[in-house]
């Protein structure tokens, strides 16, 4: 049951998946009988079995669910149906006003279904199937008596709102913005992996990433501005938990989490992603990457104006929004800047004084500014506003708690990031080598949560092995989500000794593995963690043993000093 905006409809649907195994079996000549009885007309089934089969059953289904809701007394009905990876499985989802009367409904169109086998079996020669009619009867009458139910809960808000998807960035972006906000004096409400925030304050802890974060925002009446991260297993498990955005963000789309809830694929995660702006107002903006085509594309879907970000200001994706009547974000002149149709540009700030972008080295998080910034505009706040936000907000554990934290450590440069999939630990490799001085080494403790393919973990092992000097495997116990530790390591070495390194020991905790790098580390060599289930117990750990969060500044030396040598 998808409470808000989903991956089929900008509202409230059902998701129906069904076994259609008996359709795809039928004999030819049986399956035109069904289709023809339902009202599905011109059918071609096709061989028992083959792809057009799997769309004549999705022609039927669909026929059907219809057919169910005409009989008790619904007359209009939108469905959409879709294959899966499995031929025999199909998603169909319609919408829906009252819980009970659908999910009733629902249960109706899979019980006609079961009854199939028993109502073809009584099929003789050319005549007709006699008993799906009184089947059919018997579906209505069982979504006629069922009780209304409760409403939908997605929430319609009343306040601004700047909903933020991705693969990679949506919780520092939204973060960003949040804090813009707040240097706007306005009480920001925040949900996030992490939590909901309310100015500023954690008043529940947890993965709040999905409808209910979005909803306990909105709930709060002190809130001024709501700021969502919307994660991918929320739109597809639940739908949205409102019912539409102001400003919608997407940072991005790469490999993670496929193979999950059937997305399978890049486009099918894009799809998925994309129902953010679908719900965007008329009047508003969707904030998207300009160098992802994925997300370009995504502005073409959405009623509200695009507002393209891009690092290169030759970009064919900021002419094409200019053209659009749009606005842009790029950097020019080594200057955070924004782009209006037949206008000079608009400088914000250097890059180089924006602490989240470690004094330019990192470009992920040159790309979540440009995000953030064109999100805060587009949403109404000042540009003091946006750009004291840019430059105060910190890569430390206070604002941006386990994204691209860097520590000093016994003169060991420690970096504690997320990095879970593979354009994250390119983002983080990258960091490291920017920090390196010459003839320093990277260490790299490497792991990710169990619920990726068994080619992402390996290529993340591949990826690690050659981007680091020496990699050790940390396991996250907590989020092995059905694989084992021994099957995780059998991915990353595979991945590893695609690329000649077969050394690669294996630590039961993130602490654990950071430990053992630290004790094996240099001055001046770099330590990277990707870590999540044990991020709070690290930073304390770390401070506990002599380390200190860098500030802007440290970082800036770091870079320069890795980049230009000593003095």
């Amino acid at each position: 049951m998808l409470d808000g905006p989903n991956l089929y409809f900008p509202r409230a649907a059902v998701k129906l998946t069904l076994d259609v195994g008996t359709l795809l079996d039928l004999d030819e000549s049986d399956a035109r009988a069904l289709a023809r009885q339902v009202g599905v007309r011109n059918a071609r089934p096709g061989a028992a079995g083959s792809g057009q089969r799997q769309r004549f059953a999705a022609r039927v289904v669909a026929r059907l669910v219809r057919r169910i809701a005409a009989e008790a007394g619904t007359t209009r009905l939108a469905v959409r149906s879709r294959p899966t990876a499995d031929v025999h499985q199909l998603v169909v989802a319609f919408p829906w006003r009252h819980r009970s009367k659908a999910e009733a409904h629902a249960t109706a169109v899979a019980g006609v279904l079961d009854a199939l086998p028993g109502v073809i079996a009584g099929r003789s020669g050319g005549e007709p199937m006699a008993d799906l009619p009184s089947v059919l009867a018997a579906a209505a009458q069982q979504v006629r008596e069922a009780p209304q139910g409760t409403a939908p809960t997605a929430v319609r808000p009343r306040v601004p709102v700047v909903a933020v998807t991705g693969t990679n960035g949506k919780t520092t972006t939204s973060r960003m913005i949040a804090h813009m906000g707040r240097r706007a004096g306005l009480v920001v409400g925040w949900s996030s992996t992490d939590g909901v925030y309310v100015d500023g304050q954690l008043v529940e802890a947890g993965d709040f990433s999905g409808p209910s974060g979005a909803r306990r925002v909105l709930e709060d009446p002190r809130v001024r501005l709501a700021v969502t991260e919307t994660a991918r297993g929320g739109i597809l498990l639940r739908g949205m938990g409102i019912t539409a955005n102001d400003v919608s963000v997407v940072t991005n789309v790469s490999a993670d989490h496929l193979g999950l809830q059937g997305i399978d694929t890049l486009d099918q995660l894009a799809e998925v992603k994309a129902v953010v702006t679908k719900v965007t107002k008329p009047g508003g903006w969707v904030v998207v990457n300009g160098d992802d085509p994925r997300t370009f594309a995504m502005r073409l879907g959405s009623p509200a104006r695009p507002f393209v970000f891009s690092r290169d200001p030759g970009s064919p994706a900021l002419r094409a929004a200019l053209d659009e009547g749009g606005r842009a974000a790029t950097v020019l002149d080594g200057d955070l800047v924004v782009l209006d149709a037949g206008g000079d540009p608009t400088h914000l700030t250097p890059v180089v004084d924006i602490p989240m972008t470690l004094a330019g080295l990192s470009g992920f998080n040159v790309e979540n500014a440009l995000a953030a910034a064109a999100a805060g505009l587009a949403i109404g706040l000042s540009r003091a506003a946006v750009v004291d936000g840019l430059r105060d907000f910190q890569p430390d554990p206070t604002d941006n708690p386990g994204r691209m934290n860097i520590y000093s450590v016994r003169g060991v440069t420690v970096v504690i990031d997320l990095a879970h999939n593979e354009a994250g630990l390119a983002a983080l490799l990258e960091v490291m080598a920017g920090l390196r001085p010459p003839g320093a080494r990277t260490l790299l403790a490497l792991g990710t949560a169990g619920d990726r393919t068994d080619e992402i973990i390996s290529t993340l092992g591949e990826i690690g092995a050659r981007g680091a000097d020496r990699t050790v495997i940390v396991h996250k116990d907590g989020y092995l989500r059905g694989r084992s530790s021994t099957d995780m390591d059998a991915l990353y070495r595979a991945g590893a000794a695609a690329v000649g390194v077969h050394d690669v020991a294996s630590y039961g905790s993130e602490l654990e593995g950071l430990q053992v790098l630290l004790g094996a580390a240099a001055p001046r060599d770099v330590v990277a963690l990707m870590c999540h289930q044990d991020r709070v117990v690290v930073d304390r750990w770390l401070r506990a043993h002599g380390g200190a969060v860098d500030d802007a500044e440290a970082v800036r030396v770091k870079v320069l000093t890795a980049r230009d040598g000593p003095g």
